[in-house]
């Protein structure tokens, strides 16, 4: 409730806004009586282009219904009598309206929740500047907007007043033009007149003729005066129109554009296109509002003809409008929600294109189509330089077509490709040592459809963010490389799909720490001593020195086409699969800061050396991809660990089990640590049946160390993953399971397996 309570204390064009969500698709009364219910829905948890999710909406819309109806019923007295009806009507509205599509009741919801949001958070970013301080730039930004658009408001305004006294003058002077013909008539007549009438009544008539023709001169350079600083008035707005509609979609749409791409990278969400739909609606209705004044001055001439410029200047004036309308229409027609950027074939995937102008130009009315197809990179460039490709696509996707929808919610004019799937890829020959996860491809969405009653009619193009296509998932690392490097360097405008070869360490880091948080859900991310030691990892240095990286650069190259020295995996690949082993099974220790990860063996060693023994850290591996290994005081670093061996007992359990384990560096007792983590014990015998526990022990032998002093542990993991393997499968009793264990690790008698079966509980 407290947003609602919030949104109650907005003042002037907030509280309008605020209010301007509601209506009969939803009764400002139904927020305000159930706020509390409201704000305690997961609107969000909910799909909105997920059929399967619409159960889940039809409960809360009966959820919904019930609490109005209950609300209602509690209202008793004179004073109530009239707020039970109210609210009664209003749960059967809302059942008769979203009955069918409960769906867009969700819709309309989180639209509403979003944008009181937004609202509250401008008007306390506005207030509480602490010290006098200005309002922050984009606060800034949005006034700006804001004061523009109430100037053109008042310009638009005045050009109509203007018009509507050029069009009564005018039709003034029609009226007395025609007075002017019909003296003329009567002058003509007067031959049938005898000649003493005739010569009294021709005086008065030609005295009366000049009179109206000086008045109709007089009168004529006027008008045509009007008529010129009538359009030159409107070039005026025109120029304030141009230069809004650049603020907006040349800085403000590019920005959420450039943020989208960064989403793509684990930047924060790109936000809501509420705002820039209203602004762009504002722009659509000045421009068209221009724009009929200008076909109305057209008439207006074509009715009455003058001498002098004013067809050239109308018709320069046309044109020019004509091209910020579309130029309007053609940008805002985006991808809202963008296809995979690493896209398999074969593989069900979905976007969502949306046209930010179509219900204020009421597109709606006849909804148009949109078709997507793939693209190379080649036919991407051609599309931009407006070079004809004939729709030519580079692959076959199925469903790729579908109609926009309008949501009268929420205004929104959006198509929803739910089941799109690419069934085949047809890549290009490629250059010097580029593989296929290096080609990128895009979708191409196309749309063609008409406003103002066929009188304009717009082929509106726009290509997703570059797509690496994939067949096998074992390409997926790769792909990921080349995704990230173009969405973190990409700069705006680009030819399809340039990036730079090189960059800058630091704008490397940035995107690695991007990345890392992201995949963690974590504001702890990569620390300044982390970067030191990836960055000894990439340019094989030894200084612990950040500064002397700072101007190196790093190019692609080195980033994902060489393997580091010595290894057979390049840095990303390496940097990957630390990744994805934290994210799949490390995270928690990760976000609690018991990883220390980034540290090689002899940092390692150097830091364990003065401390009490028992003392162990966590770090990566530097020669597996995702593994992790544990080093101790005056002990030696197991084989790492990776996923597969945390698939059968996790590290918490596998730290738990090892005595010699004591203290977490510098000096936290590791109960005080993983205990939270640790499994609870087994239960009791079930039906007679004891379950064994599988547990990690380290033998007390000089013989369990390999050439490199590093515990060997291939063959007892082998011995762990088979005893998992056998317990899952069903035994006529326990000496049976027990007599099989034994065998298994009797003919592995030859290693010190530091993961063994405890036996049986």
């Amino acid at each position: 409730m407290a947003m609602w309570i919030q949104a109650q204390q907005l003042q002037g064009e907030a509280l309008h806004q605020m209010q301007a969500l509601y209506g009969q698709h939803f009764p400002i009364e139904v927020r305000h009586y159930l706020a509390q219910w409201i704000e305690s829905q997961l609107w969000d948890s909910l799909e909105l282009d997920n059929p399967a999710e619409e159960t889940k909406a039809k409960r809360l819309l009966d959820n919904l219904v019930a609490e109005l109806q209950r609300k209602a019923q509690l209202q008793g007295g004179e004073d109530g009598f009239l707020l039970k009806i109210k609210l009664g009507h209003y749960a059967s509205q809302l059942k008769s309206t979203y009955d069918r599509c409960p769906l867009e009741l969700v819709r309309c919801i989180k639209h509403i929740l979003h944008s009181e949001q937004r609202l509250v958070q401008e008007a306390t970013n506005t207030s509480c500047g602490t010290g006098g301080q200005a309002m922050d730039t984009l606060s800034q930004r949005h006034q700006q907007i804001n004061q523009a658009f109430e100037e053109l408001r008042l310009a638009t305004q005045e050009t109509e007043n203007e018009l509507r006294k050029l069009q009564h003058s005018q039709e003034y002077f029609i009226i007395q033009y025609q007075e002017s013909l019909r003296i003329q008539a009567q002058l003509s007549s007067l031959s049938s007149v005898p000649p003493a009438e005739r010569t009294q009544r021709e005086t008065t008539l030609q005295s009366k003729r000049a009179t109206v023709e000086a008045w109709l001169a007089r009168e004529a350079s006027t008008l045509q005066k009007y008529r010129l600083d009538l359009s030159e008035q409107h070039q005026k707005t025109l120029g304030l129109l141009r230069k809004q509609q650049t603020l907006i979609l040349d800085e403000e749409l590019i920005q959420w554009k450039r943020r989208q791409q960064l989403a793509g990278n684990g930047g924060p969400h790109e936000g809501g296109l509420d705002v820039l739909q209203s602004w762009c609606e504002k722009l659509a209705d000045m421009i068209w509002q221009n724009r009929q004044q200008i076909r109305r001055c057209e008439h207006l001439t074509q009715q009455l003809p003058l001498p002098g410029p004013m067809e050239e200047l109308l018709s320069k004036l046309n044109s020019d409008i004509t091209d910020i309308i579309s130029a309007l229409v053609t940008s805002t027609f985006i991808i809202e929600k963008q296809p995979p950027q690493v896209l398999k074939t074969q593989t069900k995937f979905a976007a969502t294109v949306r046209l930010l102008v179509g219900g204020k130009l009421n597109v709606h009315m006849n909804p148009p189509q949109v078709k997507a197809v793939i693209v190379s990179e080649q036919q991407a460039k051609a599309l931009l330089k407006n070079e004809s490709t004939h729709s030519e696509s580079s692959g076959e996707i199925l469903n790729n077509n579908c109609v926009m929808e309008y949501h009268q919610a929420t205004g929104t004019l959006s198509a929803h490709f739910r089941n799109m799937s690419l069934k085949r890829i047809k890549r290009s020959d490629r250059r010097g040592a580029e593989s296929v996860t290096e080609e990128k491809f895009t979708v191409l969405f196309e749309s063609q459809f008409s406003v103002g009653g066929n009188e304009l009619v717009f082929h509106v193009k726009t290509l997703s963010l570059p797509v690496v296509v994939i067949v096998h998932g074992s390409q997926d690392n790769n792909a990921t490389a080349t995704v990230l490097w173009d969405n973190a360097f990409a700069e705006p405008g680009r030819v399809p799909f340039i990036v730079p070869d090189k960059v800058l360490w630091p704008q490397l880091c940035e995107a690695l720490d991007m990345k890392y948080k992201a995949e963690m859900h974590s504001g702890r991310g990569l620390s300044e001593d982390n970067l030191v030691f990836l960055a000894q990892k990439a340019f094989t240095s030894s200084s612990n020195n950040p500064e002397d990286y700072r101007n190196m650069t790093i190019s692609w190259a080195q980033f994902n086409r060489e393997s580091l020295p010595g290894r057979n995996f390049t840095f990303w690949q390496w940097f990957d699969g630390v990744v994805e082993l934290m994210k799949k099974h490390l995270k928690p220790h990760w976000n609690d800061g018991a990883i220390l990860g980034f540290v090689n063996k002899q940092q390692a060693q150097d830091m364990l050396l003065s401390k009490p023994n028992g003392t162990f850290l966590l770090r990566f591996s530097d020669s597996e991809i995702g593994g992790i290994t544990i080093a101790w005081r005056l002990v030696w670093n197991l084989l790492p660990y990776t996923t597969k061996d945390f698939s059968i007992r996790s590290l918490a359990d596998r730290i738990s089990d090892l005595n010699h384990l004591l203290f977490l560096y510098p000096d936290r007792p590791k109960d005080e640590v993983f205990a939270k983590y640790y499994t609870p014990p087994l239960s009791k015998a079930v039906d007679g049946y004891v379950k064994p526990q599988i547990k990690q022990v380290v033998p007390d032998s000089d013989t369990m160390l390999d050439a490199d002093g590093d515990f060997d542990l291939e063959d007892t993991m082998d011995v762990a993953r088979h005893v998992e393997e056998l317990l899952r499968r069903p035994m006529a009793n326990q000496w049976s399971l027990l007599h099989l264990i034994q065998n298994l690790t009797h003919t592995h008698t030859h290693t010190h397996a530091p993961m063994i079966l405890s036996g049986l509980q």
